[in-house]
């Protein structure tokens, strides 16, 4: 099981971190050490000091392919739940000065927690799918899958063409505006359609 997750794929939040807004979805991964689930607590790293939430659609990959066609694309998910990809911000920020991969800064363990999953089938649209974070009970985040500047299935064609998708990998497909700074003691919920899909605290 593989975790492939997508940059700069809401254009408010490309923006607010002084992105360019991309032609081409960014990619980046992380390893399965990183995946948390069962709502357990994200302890928080003593290697970073701005830690942040970042509250974006997971799909779980539900059989193998190479090379697939965008009108194919849909067949390759059958499930959808919530992930947070927490990011190490002033790693991020020193490694972008010089160059440098962002694995340090995205990769540490715990760094991805995910909820239970869903099947796609029990959602009308799933381009007009709701979802949020809220901190301590305080909305912080709050996004649409209608401003995805790159859709699940343009996702699974670009990735495919480069990586071999397989069953059970998880694709993270991108986070809304609004991301910040999480402190231990804080207690984070996931919203997917108003349905409570994350509740966890930092520790």
């Amino acid at each position: 099981m593989k975790i492939i997750a997508i940059g700069r794929n809401y254009a408010e939040h490309a923006k607010e971190l002084n992105n360019p807004v991309p032609t081409v979805p960014v990619i980046f991964m992380k390893p399965d050490t990183a995946l948390l689930r069962e709502n357990k607590a994200f302890y928080h790293p003593d290697f970073s000091e701005d830690i942040h939430h970042e509250i974006e659609i997971v799909l779980k990959v539900c059989k193998e392919g190479k090379n697939i066609s965008e009108k194919f694309a849909s067949n390759y998910y059958d499930e959808i739940g919530l992930g947070i990809d927490f990011t190490a911000r002033d790693i991020q920020s020193r490694h972008k000065e010089k160059g440098l991969p962002w694995e340090l800064a995205k990769a540490f363990d715990g760094s991805a927690p995910v909820s239970n999953f869903i099947l796609k089938s029990e959602f009308a649209d799933l381009y007009d799918l709701s979802f949020k974070l809220d901190i301590n009970g305080e909305l912080r985040q709050q996004g649409n899958t209608k401003d995805l500047l790159f859709s699940f299935e343009r996702i699974i064609t670009f990735v495919s063409q480069y990586i071999t998708l397989k069953k059970g990998d998880l694709i993270f497909t991108g986070t809304p505006q609004g991301v910040g700074k999480v402190n231990i003691g804080d207690h984070l919920e996931g919203f997917l359609e108003n349905k409570r899909m994350l509740d966890f605290y930092v520790k």
